[in-house]
């Protein structure tokens, strides 16, 4: 998967950008009296978080039919690529709880942006509901650094009353503020400098960049063909965003697994599992807590598991890398089954359902978080001879087993 694919990088970018321009250039101050930020720094972060949500919302109801019943909720907690522990407990909330979810949902993501032009007072309240529901979000599942990201831009819709609390303890910020507040209030301004010139003319082109960028982003907003976490531009300034515009009803995932029989049809051979650092494999593991990090290859595994190998043919390099126990692809792991003992023979994909288990049934009180049914083969056994061809065909490197990693028998 390309990497611009992931929507939180983008916005990254385009977080980062606009900050250099709230930061003062000319003093190190945590509160400057003669540069504060620019309003237009101000509403480019408000601008921001405004087509975060609207693009989530419009994609949402343009998407998944569950999103206009309702029902997606029911699957979300379930489904989404990296369950936490309290993924597990609100998955089995009542039906209705599943409905007000969903409806909720929609109001923080296309009303209330809304707000954010109606005032002062409406802007601090799309806000507060925008830093709660990330919160929520964050509580509810691992999706990396997204929703402390979002979180950034959603600050920019309170104005210094509203913060004012902040600098409610004693020292010099808290006297520097209040002197501003009291020159402000008296109209008491600083006469304007040649730096403050300049940060004014920087501002003004910002403002013009920005609206000019956002042209095909609105016109991607109201189109009945609205895509999803691209830009119109190169640098990626201003980007259109969204996600889970599809909801997965039902859980996949690919397991690796080796042995060092020689014969892989063998029904006798050792099947062992790999076990990586966070997405569901062993039925006995708690699901992980790692927001506001992130473990790629498992998200990838997540995009994976609803796709074939041909399609995802990095898996296939994947394989082919454990096959020679690559270092480099087993620090990304959680469990190597054949960690200080000789390569695996060969490698396959098992493809399998995953489903929470029912707390208070059996398989709960054996401590299993999840159960599981065999789909089939998601890859056939490779070894690394018969993998020759398919790396050679693609331009990759074919791996070798190190003699330093296999041990003679």
């Amino acid at each position: 998967m390309h990497p611009h694919d992931f929507g939180w990088e983008s916005q990254l970018l385009e977080t980062g950008f606009l900050a250099i321009f709230l930061c003062p250039v000319w003093t190190l101050s945590p509160v400057p009296r003669r540069c504060p930020p620019s309003l237009i720094c101000i509403w480019t972060f408000r601008w921001l978080i405004v087509r975060i949500m609207l693009g989530a919302g419009l994609i949402k109801i343009r998407g998944d039919k569950c999103w206009r019943d309702l029902t997606c909720m029911d699957y979300h907690y379930e489904t989404q690529p990296v369950p936490n522990p309290m993924s597990y407990y609100m998955h089995r909330s009542p039906w209705w709880i599943h409905r007000c979810e969903t409806l909720s949902n929609h109001l923080i993501e296309l009303i209330f942006p809304l707000f954010t032009f109606l005032g002062r007072r409406m802007c601090a309240v799309n806000g507060a509901v925008q830093i709660l529901f990330q919160v929520v979000l964050i509580v509810s599942g691992n999706l990396s650094f997204l929703n402390w990201l979002t979180i950034v831009p959603s600050l920019a819709c309170f104005d210094d009353a509203s913060l004012g609390f902040l600098f409610l303890s004693g020292g010099g910020v808290k006297k520097t503020v209040l002197e501003i507040q009291n020159e402000d209030a008296a109209g008491r301004t600083p006469k304007p400098n040649k730096g403050m010139l300049i940060r004014r003319v920087v501002n003004i082109s910002l403002a013009v960049l920005i609206g000019y960028l956002s042209v095909p982003v609105v016109l991607n907003l109201f189109s009945s063909k609205q895509v999803m976490n691209t830009s119109f531009d190169p640098l990626r300034i201003v980007n259109t965003y969204g996600a889970f515009g599809s909801i997965t009803k039902e859980r996949t995932e690919v397991i690796f697994q080796g042995t060092l029989n020689q014969d892989p049809k063998d029904p006798e051979a050792l099947w062992e599992e790999y076990q990586f650092l966070c997405k569901p494999g062993d039925l006995h593991r708690r699901p992980c807590l790692i927001s506001p990090y992130h473990y790629r290859l498992d998200w990838l595994m997540w995009f994976a598991a609803f796709q074939t190998y041909e399609q995802s043919e990095w898996v296939i390099h994947v394989a082919g890398r454990l096959l020679s126990n690559d270092s480099a692809v087993l620090s990304l792991l959680d469990h190597n089954p054949f960690q200080d003992r000789e390569t695996p023979r060969w490698v396959r994909g098992e493809h399998f359902t995953y489903k929470f288990s029912q707390p208070g049934t059996a398989s709960a009180a054996q401590g299993k978080w999840w159960l599981r049914k065999r789909i089939g083969a998601y890859f056939p056994a490779v070894d690394l001879e018969g993998l020759r061809g398919y790396f050679q065909s693609r331009s990759w490197p074919h791996p070798h087993t190190s003699p330093k990693q296999e041990l003679k028998t």
